[in-house]
C-alpha cells in the first residue's frame, strides 16, 4: 500500500460517539492522502471491540495503537503512535474535535521544514453538539459560520470563538488574522515527522493533564531554532461540548517544564528514545 503523505494522530479514550463524529469529518476531507492513527490511552475491552468493528467498516486508513490503562499517559501513547505513523507530515487532533473539510489539506499545504503549525478550535455549545449526527457532519452542518455565529449570540450555553469558523481563502486576510504568533495546542498542531523526532517526541514524564504534550513541545522547539506558524481561520476544527475535566497536579507539571526551560533542552531524554 502506498505510503500516505500525512498521518493524523487522534488522541482517544473510551468515547465512541465522539470518535464517530470525528471520523465522519475526516471522511469528507478534500485531501485524501492521509492515514489515521488512533492513539488510545487505555480504553476498556468493550470499547476496543467496538473500535475494531468501526475500523473494519471505515473507508479511511485507520491504525489503532493502545496501551494498558494506568492513568493519564497521553504523552506516552502519542510517542507510540508517532513511531507507528508512516506519513512525513504529522497532524495531531483530539478525539472530541471534528475537522473542517479543508483541515488536512491546510496542514499539509503549509508544512515546512523547521516550522510547527498551530491551529485553534471553535468551542461548540451543548445545543449544537447535541444536534450532531454522523450524517450531518458529512453534509457540512458545522461548516456554516452563520449558524455558529448566531449560536454564539445566545445566553449560555453558546458557541465560543465562532469567528474562527470562517474559512479564509484570501492570503492577505490570512496574514492579517495570524499576525500574532500563538503557542501550540495539542488538539490542533502539525509538523514534519523528522522535526518532532529531532526533539525526541513528547516528554513522557508528564503523567497529568494540563501542561504537557503541547506547552513542553512549544518551549523545546524554540530552543531547537524552529518556529511556529499560526493557522487560525485556515486549519479549522470544532470542539464538541463536554463537562470540563479536572486539572490536578499542575505543580508537578510546571516543575518539569521549569527544569526544561532552565536547561534550554530541546531534546528530551524521556521521549521516543527513552534513557530508561
Amino acid at each position: 500500500m502506498k505510503t500516505p503523505q500525512a498521518s493524523v494522530i487522534v488522541a482517544f479514550y473510551n468515547n465512541i460517539p465522539n470518535l464517530n463524529l470525528v471520523l465522519a469529518g475526516f471522511e469528507r476531507q478534500n485531501f485524501t492522502d492521509f492515514e489515521i492513527v488512533l492513539a488510545d490511552d487505555g480504553s476498556n475491552q468493550s470499547t476496543v471491540e467496538q473500535l475494531n468493528q468501526i475500523i473494519s467498516n471505515c473507508p479511511l486508513r485507520v491504525q489503532h495503537v493502545w496501551h494498558e490503562d494506568r492513568g493519564w499517559r497521553k504523552t506516552q501513547i502519542l510517542n507510540k503512535a508517532l513511531k507507528t505513523s508512516k506519513g512525513k507530515t504529522l497532524i495531531f487532533i483530539d478525539g472530541d474535535c471534528v475537522p473542517h473539510r479543508a483541515f488536512v489539506n491546510e496542514h499539509v499545504l503549509n508544512t515546512e521544514s523547521g516550522v510547527f503549525l498551530a491551529g485553534r478550535r471553535v468551542h461548540l455549545s451543548s445545543l449544537i453538539t447535541d444536534k450532531l449526527t454522523e450524517q450531518r457532519v458529512k453534509d457540512g452542518y458545522l461548516e456554516s459560520p452563520v449558524r455558529l455565529l448566531l449560536d454564539s449570540l445566545h445566553k449560555k450555553p453558546r458557541t465560543k470563538n465562532a469567528e474562527r469558523s470562517i474559512y479564509l481563502k484570501s492570503s492577505i486576510l490570512r496574514k492579517v488574522t495570524n499576525l500574532k504568533q500563538r503557542d501550540l495546542l495539542g488538539c490542533n498542531m502539525s509538523m514534519r515527522k523528522q522535526d518532532l523526532l529531532y526533539l525526541n517526541g513528547f516528554d513522557e514524564r508528564y503523567i497529568h493533564p494540563c501542561t504537557g504534550e503541547d506547552t513542553d513541545i512549544f518551549v523545546r522547539l524554540k530552543f531547537a531554532g524552529f518556529r511556529v506558524k499560526t493557522m487560525i481561520n485556515t486549519a479549522i476544527q470544532y470542539h464538541l461540548w463536554h463537562k470540563k475535566g479536572e486539572r490536578s497536579e499542575m505543580e508537578i507539571n510546571n516543575k518539569i517544564l521549569s527544569e526544561t526551560k532552565k536547561l534550554k533542552q530541546y531534546h528530551t531524554p524521556y521521549g521516543v528514545i527513552n534513557i530508561d
